[in-house]
């Protein structure tokens, strides 16, 4: 392997190749599920949550960054007999939210989630307050999509809490959007995560972590017992070992890890 990519570098790590070469970075990082993100087929989501949850006894779901609830409902229309628990912060999202789902296993929580208690600070656009990027780091909305930011206080609630005052004992899957936060929210659920009473985890990884200055690595430290894996459209590939040149792409790609047997 490197004796090849020795020799490729002699020949073609040359300025006239830069271009092509750019061009075939974003086709393999495409293949190797990244950028993957104009819908949730290409994404690998549809087919994970059919192949996870297809046939699959009641569960509890935890549904972390719910936005209007369309991973909530896609869950509910392949498995009607799960539970979810949805969490949305944003005020004006989280009606959109209840109005999106209709159902007695469906609850929503007006709160964001975090490795503490508190209130915080939620940013969305100033021209389009209620999109599917607020987040609790400005940077995500000012400067990866420069734009204007305006602030919501939030309540923050952790996992954990939630988790022992509702009486749940095992989570079939934790899944989380939040914009850059996901890492706080695994760490607000450690107490579960080391019983080995969450299942699943979904979460996305993406260039939202290099504003909450959050590294793969994080995740692999954090969460030793589970098996990470990346979704293709069709499919998903074990990471078998972590490396910083394969893992620490700051770009869209979504991530599960599944606990190990």
């Amino acid at each position: 392997m490197m004796l090849l990519l020795k020799l490729y570098s002699y020949l073609f790590a040359r300025k006239s190749f830069y271009k092509l070469h750019k061009l075939l970075y974003y086709c393999s990082l495409s293949g190797l599920g990244v950028l993957n993100s104009s819908n949730d087929k290409v994404s690998g989501e549809a087919e994970f949550v059919k192949r996870y949850f297809k046939n699959r006894p009641a569960g509890v779901v935890l549904d972390v960054g719910a936005n209007i609830g369309n991973y909530s409902k896609s869950l509910l229309a392949t498995n009607p007999a799960i539970s979810i628990y949805a969490f949305e912060p944003h005020p004006l999202t989280f009606l959109k939210l209840k109005e999106n789902i209709n159902a007695e296993n469906f609850h929503a929580v007006n709160a964001a989630v975090g490795a503490q208690t508190g209130v915080l600070s939620l940013y969305d656009y100033q021209d389009n307050d209620g999109s599917s990027h607020a987040s609790l780091y400005q940077d995500v909305i000012e400067n990866i999509h420069n734009s204007k930011a305006i602030e919501h206080k939030v309540n923050v609630i952790t996992l954990s809490d939630f988790i022992e005052s509702n009486n749940i004992d095992k989570i079939a899957l934790l899944k989380i959007d939040t914009e850059g936060n996901e890492l706080n929210v695994l760490k607000g659920v450690t107490k579960q995560l080391e019983a080995g009473k969450i299942s699943a985890i979904h979460f996305e990884f993406n260039e939202m972590n290099v504003a909450s200055r959050t590294y793969f690595w994080d995740f692999w430290d954090l969460l030793p017992n589970f098996d990470f894996y990346r979704l293709l459209p069709n499919d998903m590939v074990k990471i078998e070992k972590y490396k910083p040149v394969f893992c620490e792409i700051f770009a869209y790609q979504n991530i599960v890890a599944i606990l190990k047997s």
